[in-house]
């Protein structure tokens, strides 16, 4: 198809604001998928997504549009995660990409991640087309949330489309306003190929898949490739289209989207952001590549069981592949065996990553407290990076200790102000500034140290405004704080999988917190088991978890009570040598337990 005709573009909105729906919508009115084929959210391809109603992993599907100029259109359409957690996904999304669709729930109005995505959006020169959705429902007010669109684009209000991705409500102005804003990819196909890897996917009969969009030149089957970063070189055995499915062509021109396959085998061979060019006629500088995303928090994964280590390798290697967001690095622990310490974007990132893997893989996997990654400064100068807790230091050793913090917007109904606020407070939040947008909407802007809202400051901000609060962060710089490590002791060993950095004035209420908590979960022994939290040599908290007792004088009745006492001293001894060996059983909920506390 001519270049001019070809249109790339993204749906990108806070969550839940319908952008799954509308790109549902789109497909229908297209006529890309027939009405047997149909089902709710069919971009989003996991069980995981579906169950959760949320996008995960962005999605590219191909459209082809008869507009009313009578002229067909080829459309690419992305659909992308609305979570702070995805805004890796998001970026990546953008870069393919040459306007975005900026949804807007017309209850809710502006949030948090909708001006995050937009800066990103607008940062990449895409052609932004507002768009407010959910007008079909009673407590819609499409008429506030144009005036809020207005502030931030400063758009006139007719050029704001109305829509209900749910009744299919103005879905073909939205594909007329693409055809007509959006510019056509530039490029030129007669020069040297330079493609974009904007993402990939690994496939057990056609080893891993680069999905690309060509920005000049053009890739046939047969073609010698290669990539700019890591100067492989590999054979296109196959190159295709999603119409949602893959669909083979016979070549991908410049301006499109689809994927490769070549027979390449490792996943770590493929870089997100590099350049394929052509082996025989390369390009001569790559494309510009992706900002290399920081994990913001960390974790240890242990398989229950230890023979399971390999095949949790391999999954980890597999699910690296289609989240470059996702790191890992083998480490052992103690008490859990071999096993990743894996770095994540969010909490959220997090718990997604855990189900993948024990869905799609099949294991019993173990997670400990996680915690962010610390700069110590230790006292012959030199300083480390310590993500986790069982790497810090001797007390003795430490000069200072620094914390990452994040500048975070919080955009809340009026009304939740003050909640809000004592909450921020809590969390060791300072202040920066309040902005009031509307008569009844204001964003906050505060500092926060990133450990103190990775757990659930979230979920605590959608219960105090009722579910009308929204909050984004981005990373600001590391900061010293007055901090300790916490560890928790059973009968006087360290259980390293619970140790923790944490804030040295809750210490000690965080400490019995979770021996208060442990006492309940960790299941009666043959012998009594002492929970103790410390920090350094010093005991803040303990808790005992009584043994199972067998009535061993049960048996006597009346007589002398020397023997009774003989029963009982010798089941004492017994119990002691018990302790002695015997190992402490951890129940798995318990360590998801304590990382909520």
């Amino acid at each position: 198809m001519d270049l001019k005709r070809v249109r790339n573009f993204c749906i990108i909105a806070h969550i839940d604001h319908g952008k799954s729906t509308l790109a549902d919508r789109i497909l229908q009115f297209t006529g890309a998928i027939t009405v047997r084929q149909f089902k709710n959210q069919l971009l989003d391809s996991m069980d995981l997504e579906r169950e959760r109603g949320i996008t995960i992993k962005a999605s590219a599907v191909r459209i082809k549009y008869k507009a009313r100029d009578g002229k067909e259109y080829l459309l690419n359409l992305i659909d992308t995660p609305g979570h702070v957690d995805f805004t890796y996904e998001v970026s990546k999304s953008v870069r393919a990409c040459e306007g975005a669709l900026l949804l807007v729930d017309a209850t809710q109005g502006v949030q948090a991640q909708t001006v995050a995505n937009l800066y990103m959006a607008i940062e990449n020169n895409l052609t932004i087309i507002p768009v407010i959705n959910k007008i079909d429902l009673s407590s819609a007010d499409p008429e506030n949330v144009k005036s809020q669109i207005r502030d931030i684009l400063h758009v006139e209000d007719d050029n704001v489309l109305l829509v209900s991705a749910k009744e299919g409500i103005g879905t073909e102005e939205v594909l007329e306003r693409v055809v007509s804003k959006v510019p056509a990819p530039s490029g030129s196909p007669d020069e040297p190929l330079q493609a974009l890897v904007f993402d990939s996917q690994y496939d057990t009969h056609k080893g891993v898949l680069i999905y690309i969009k060509v920005v000049n030149g053009r890739i046939k089957p047969r073609m010698k490739i290669k990539l700019m970063q890591t100067s492989k070189k590999y054979d296109v055995l196959e190159l295709g289209v999603f119409k949602p499915g893959m669909h083979k062509v016979s070549s991908l021109e410049c301006g499109e989207v689809g994927y490769i396959a070549a027979n390449i085998k490792k996943a770590s061979d493929i870089i997100n952001g590099d350049t394929v060019t052509d082996a025989e006629n390369p390009a001569e500088k790559p494309l510009p590549g992706y900002k290399k995303m920081r994990p913001m928090v960390f974790s240890g994964i242990y398989p229950v069981n230890t023979k399971d280590f390999p095949t949790l390798r391999d999954a980890i290697d597999k699910l690296r592949l289609s989240d470059a967001s996702f790191v890992a690095e083998t480490e052992s622990s103690a008490s859990m065996g071999f096993g990743f310490r894996c770095g994540f974007l969010g909490l959220l990132h997090m718990e997604i990553v855990q189900e993948r893997l024990e869905r799609e893989y099949d294991l019993d996997l173990v997670m400990t407290t996680p915690s962010v990654v610390y700069r110590v400064k230790k006292t012959n100068g030199q300083t480390l990076e310590v993500e986790n807790p069982m790497k810090l230091p001797p007390q003795t050793e430490i000069e200072e200790i620094a914390e990452p913090f994040v500048t975070a917007t919080l955009m809340v109904p009026v009304d939740s102000l003050g909640n809000i606020m004592e909450l921020a407070q809590q969390r060791r939040g300072v202040y920066i500034s309040t902005e009031y947008l509307t008569p009844d909407r204001a964003k906050l802007v505060y500092e926060f140290p990133l450990s103190e809202i990775i757990v659930d400051f979230y979920d605590k901000i959608k219960s105090l405004t009722r579910g009308y609060g929204s909050l984004d962060y981005e990373f600001k710089a590391y900061q010293p704080s007055s901090l300790v490590k916490l560890d928790i002791l059973l009968n006087g060993e360290p259980c390293d999988a619970l140790s923790a950095i944490i804030y040295k004035d809750r210490a000690q209420l965080k400490g019995r917190a979770i021996a208060e908590r442990l006492k309940e979960l960790i299941p009666k022994q043959m012998f009594e088991v002492a929970i103790q939290a410390a920090v350094g040599n010093q005991i803040i908290a303990r808790e005992t978890v009584g043994a199972l007792k067998k009535n061993v004088t049960g048996k006597c009745y009346g007589g002398d009570i020397t023997r009774k006492r003989k029963l009982w001293a010798k089941q004492k001894e017994g119990k002691k040598r018990l302790k002695q060996l015997g190992k402490v059983q951890v129940p798995q909920e318990a360590f998801f337990a304590v990382f909520k506390i």
